[in-house]
């Protein structure tokens, strides 16, 4: 382990340089030598309110969310989140992998936010900007506490999530969901496991996934599964998608919702550079599909969905909404995970 005091070597790279923004003087910063943590920088900081308010022109189906972290070590070329980064002067690309921010105060915040006489018990939703179990949870272990703040509350949640590590709080989801509504959904959008390498290079592969739906519907927790991203040109011939929702299917997952690849800023630059390394022969294509903006036209997303849908009812399964999983998470809408947070700095 290695502690860098930033403050005092204003050159680094890692430092964020709107300093202002956290309200700090000195920004320290740690980083591990264990493998699966090697290349990261850590920022821990100390959030000033940890429950988030979403938009009310957003599409989303839940007004308040909890997000522990910012920063992703999954990596995913197309995470929306990347514009995130920007607003704390990170760079959207390998900063947003190997910079992570850790909000260390976010399980006493959200049980003193929970407490307040103003707080009328809505639902939250849990990692809906980046994985709340993504591979820094290991090391700071701040959703048990969280969990277990939202259980002592009764408060209805769900959680969004990569991430196999829920296994470990498999006992306290169980205690919430005996006293809440507790909803669970596993992102996976697709099966290829080489596609799966290149564009997800630091997420668990879609097969642990997909064992850890099946290890929390045994233990009766209900699991939807967000299948997302769709990668056009990549995971979208009818053949990929059945396959995918057949696998979903056998695990136990009580609904699939497809959702489409979005390129917003940060995370298009990036994904466009990944694009011209590994499929260079679909650049132009995916200039054609997204000319008008972040989201591919729209008759492509009916056409995904209506084949996802069909899919799912052949193997026994409905999308979100039809008798599955209630108030499932889902991404939230990246102009309301970008806005800058209210921060201090350890």
């Amino acid at each position: 382990m290695r502690w860098d005091n930033l403050g005092e070597n204003p050159a680094n790279p890692s430092t964020p340089a709107d300093l202002s923004l956290f309200g700090a003087d000195a920004v320290a910063t740690r980083s591990f030598d264990a493998p699966e943590f090697r290349g990261v920088t850590f920022h821990e900081v100390r959030a000033r309110s940890i429950l988030n308010r979403v938009p009310g022109a957003s599409r989303m189906p839940f007004e308040w969310t909890v997000n522990p972290y910012r920063g992703c070590t999954h990596a995913c070329v197309y995470c929306f989140a990347r514009k995130s980064h920007a607003y704390l002067d990170l760079d959207t690309g390998l900063g947003f992998d190997s910079q992570i921010v850790v909000k260390v105060n976010a399980p006493e915040l959200l049980a003193r936010q929970l407490a307040s006489a103003r707080w009328q018990g809505a639902h939250i939703a849990v990692g809906t900007n980046v994985d709340c179990y993504q591979r820094a949870e290991g090391r700071y272990g701040l959703m048990p506490g969280i969990l277990t703040a939202l259980r002592d509350r009764a408060n209805p949640f769900s959680i969004l999530t990569k991430g196999t590590l829920i296994l470990r709080d498999l006992e306290l989801l169980t205690q919430a969901a005996r006293v809440t509504e507790v909803g669970v959904s596993v992102s996976v959008g697709f099966t290829d496991r080489e596609l799966w390498r290149t564009v997800e290079p630091g997420a668990p592969s879609p097969q642990s996934r997909l064992d850890t739906v099946r290890a929390l519907v045994r233990n009766g927790i209900e699991c939807g599964v967000l299948m997302a991203p769709v990668v056009p040109f990549l995971s979208d011939r009818p053949e990929q998608l059945r396959a995918t929702v057949r696998a979903v299917a056998e695990a136990g997952a009580s609904s699939v919702t497809p959702l489409v690849l979005h390129l917003r800023p940060g995370a298009r630059e990036w994904f466009a550079e990944w694009l011209g390394r590994h499929h260079p022969g679909l650049v132009r294509r995916y200039e054609r599909m997204y000319a008008d903006g972040a989201y591919a036209p729209t008759w492509y997303q009916r056409r995904i969905t209506r084949q996802v849908h069909d899919f799912a009812a052949e193997f026994g399964i409905g999308p979100a909404g039809r008798g599955g999983t209630r108030r499932t998470a889902a991404p939230e809408e990246p102009d309301a995970a970008a806005a800058p947070e209210q921060l201090t700095f350890l």
